[in-house]
């Protein structure tokens, strides 16, 4: 003799439901207070006999003969019903006791009490389902061991850990203080295009889609920074967007195919007063959100209060490889990235595509606490503006934490022609095969010549620094529904959370 599955058992619950004239789905809630509320004024709505109706899910249930316990939770915290047999109804007890599964969402009505325990709890006098559920929630939700079904089923794993709800508690502490203190800083913000013809402001493989009515391909950009460019041509002297950015790349620990940035852009400002600025904006945002300048990462503390070094990319590299980029032709510098090692196509790779694998490989991952790098090669920054003492340089800085880039900024180019010269450097490096490489943007150049006044810009993902700020080290972590293969490929997925 077969035994029902646990759905079907739940079905068979919600039909008695449905024959005893109740709707287990209603629209309508009469909810007056949350668990959190109810908490918090505890003692003088227990001591004034106030009638409460909480509303939330149900996550644990347990009878001792004519008492029922269960834990009600909801988006503020959770408190505990009780149901007396000699209070209420045969209905209202019985009803609770046999047709109410974990996961199943209600409200109960009923005054504070404390239990002889202690604890705090209501005392249910009347309540109704409001939710069905015909599945259980997981008995055993541990991260480590069902990593793949936490980032399918996020919201099993929200239900599930207090742990998991903390950090996107914080993702949206840390976007609501980046927002609010860029336009306590007179920031606008503003909505730029995803359906882009050309994808540029970045160095990365672009999405492409198609639009049947014009029957055209357009790509999901992987930066919104020419169009907020050209909104600074356009008289805006402060304009900033927070957004999801899109590339075709791999996926590991710090990249998602689809992710969060906020760039900004700043008239009349350079790179240099960006860096002075950028220090300051971060700290007030670690301070607001993790009420110290001190941040655990791993087995590391990280101190923002200091100055922050500032070091040259140069001088970076120099001192971690022995390598001087600048009295090093690109012949040698091959052979010298051979002998250490390193992993790149050398022969599509251009010279910028060298300097960032050196940098990454000897540079980067060895920094822990904040630093600037500053002054990068201008093959590897197309979009910004050469230095005034060192043409073969452009004024850019990188913010690096924890072996992490947390952001770039730089001073923008705002000479046309000379933009141009650098789009068809990067035209011909796609021509060679670099796929990552940037397109001629016509549009843009076209802006340009009617005059961008001198501008610095800055873009940060904000999935790689609410990591860090909420101590885990896989930015799916911090994604409520991250980029996976499908699940019915999902045997070789494992890979993708190395």
């Amino acid at each position: 003799m077969s035994v029902p599955k646990e759905e079907e058992i739940r079905k068979q619950k919600r039909d008695i439901f449905k024959e005893a004239g109740i709707n287990p789905y209603p629209a309508e809630s009469h909810r007056t207070a949350t668990c959190g509320e109810s908490i918090a004024a505890f003692a003088s709505w227990e001591q004034s006999g106030q009638i409460v109706t909480l509303a939330g899910r149900v996550m644990v249930t347990r009878v001792h003969g004519g008492m029922i316990f269960a834990d009600l939770q909801d988006a503020t915290g959770s408190i505990q019903l009780l149901l007396k047999e000699d209070d209420v109804d045969v209905d209202t007890f019985t009803m609770f006791r046999d047709l109410l599964d974990p996961a199943d969402v209600i409200e109960a009505t009923g005054i504070l009490m404390q239990t002889r325990r202690g604890e705090k709890s209501l005392k249910v006098s009347s309540w109704q389902i409001l939710t069905k559920a015909l599945l259980p929630l997981p008995e055993k939700w541990h991260g480590l061991q069902d990593v793949e079904q936490r980032y399918r089923f996020r919201e099993l794993d929200l239900l599930s850990s207090a742990d998991v709800r903390a950090i996107f508690k914080k993702r949206s502490a840390v976007i609501r203080s980046l927002r609010r203190l860029l336009e306590d800083d007179g920031f606008e913000e503003v909505e730029t295009p995803i359906l882009q013809a050309i994808p540029g402001g970045g160095t990365a493989r672009p999405f492409v889609t198609h639009h049947n009515a014009l029957d055209v391909d357009f790509y999901l950009r992987i930066a919104p920074e020419l169009f907020l460019k050209r909104l600074i041509v356009g008289g805006y002297e402060k304009v900033f967007e927070i957004g999801r950015q899109f590339r075709n790349e791999g996926i590991d620990r710090s990249h998602n195919p689809e992710f969060t940035s906020l760039e900004f852009y700043w008239a009349y400002q350079d790179y240099k007063g960006l860096m002075d600025f950028t220090e300051m904006y971060l700290k007030r945002v670690i301070q607001e959100v993790n009420e110290s300048l001190t941040v655990v990462y791993g087995d590391v503390e990280i101190d923002f209060s200091a100055p922050w070094a500032r070091v040259s990319f140069a001088d970076a590299i120099r001192t971690a490889c022995g390598i001087d980029i600048r009295e090093t032709s690109q012949d040698d510098l091959v052979k010298k990235m051979k002998a250490l090692k390193i992993d790149v196509d050398y022969k599509t790779a251009g010279l910028g595509k060298l300097y960032d694998e050196l940098y990454k490989e000897t540079v980067r991952a060895k920094q822990v606490q904040p630093i600037f790098i500053i002054d990068y090669p201008i093959e590897m920054e197309p979009l910004a503006k050469r230095s005034e003492t060192d043409p073969r340089f452009v004024e850019r800085f990188q913010l690096i934490v924890a072996g992490m880039e947390m952001l770039k900024a730089y001073s923008e180019l705002n000479d046309p022609e000379d933009q141009r010269t650098r789009f068809e450097d990067q035209q011909a490096l796609r021509e060679a095969g670099d796929d990552e490489a940037q397109q001629i943007d016509d549009a843009f150049l076209t802006s340009l010549a009617h005059g961008m006044p001198p501008t610095a810009g800055w873009g940060m993902g904000v999935d790689r620094f609410v990591s860090l700020l909420a101590n885990v080290h896989n930015i799916k972590d911090v994604i409520l529904f991250p980029t996976l293969r499908p699940a019915g490929r999902a045997e070789s997925e494992g890979e993708e959370n190395k």
